[in-house]
């Protein structure tokens, strides 16, 4: 079995489930994925940052930076920048606050010190929907001097995620889509 044939046997055992939600667009759904369960287990975490290098990889140019909206994003950047430096390459994670730190600096971004205004980044998100957390971390990298590559997701459950990235401008790469994971 391959890694990534590992890793979505893992996401369909740990992160998929049937049932009805409510998801963080407001819709209603019957199916969940929570990408948090595959990404926080030790295999699965492994299998993760390793799936998201090689996403990483299809960016031109050099990237200095994975990151995304907490929580979601916080094991996938840390997992591709820990498999980037494996590599060989420096690959910083960051974490971007749902609002801005409420003492000290005050600020949205952890991990700014790795990175420099001007740094180009990815953002990774667990599961997309809408896109919408994913743009919401787009401008809240841009609003911090960062250049936003693309946007990479662990699975994209094909329900316009797509066609709202892309038609704002960015590039949206999936490890899987629903359809790869559940058929």
């Amino acid at each position: 079995m391959t890694d990534k044939a590992e890793l979505k046997e893992i996401i369909r055992e740990l992160s998929y489930e049937e049932r009805e939600v409510t998801l963080a667009s407001g819709r209603k759904s019957n199916f969940y994925f929570d990408g948090k369960q595959t990404a926080l287990h030790a295999r699965g975490g492994l299998l993760v940052g390793q799936a998201f290098w090689e996403e990483v990889k299809h960016f031109q140019g050099p990237i200095h930076g994975v990151g995304g909206l907490t929580l979601g994003a916080d094991p996938i950047a840390t997992a591709t920048s820990i498999a980037a430096q494996l590599d060989g390459q420096h690959v910083h994670a960051f974490i971007i606050r749902k609002e801005p730190k409420g003492h000290g600096t005050g600020q949205w971004l952890e991990g700014r010190k790795n990175l420099p205004p001007g740094s180009r980044v990815v953002i990774v998100e667990d599961v997309t929907t809408t896109g919408g957390s994913s743009m919401t971390a787009v401008e809240r990298a841009q609003e911090e001097g960062l250049e936003v590559a693309g946007i990479i997701t662990l699975v994209d459950r094909e329900e316009g995620a797509r066609a709202a990235i892309e038609g704002a401008g960015q590039i949206l790469r999936a490890v899987f889509t629903k359809s790869e994971v559940v058929g």
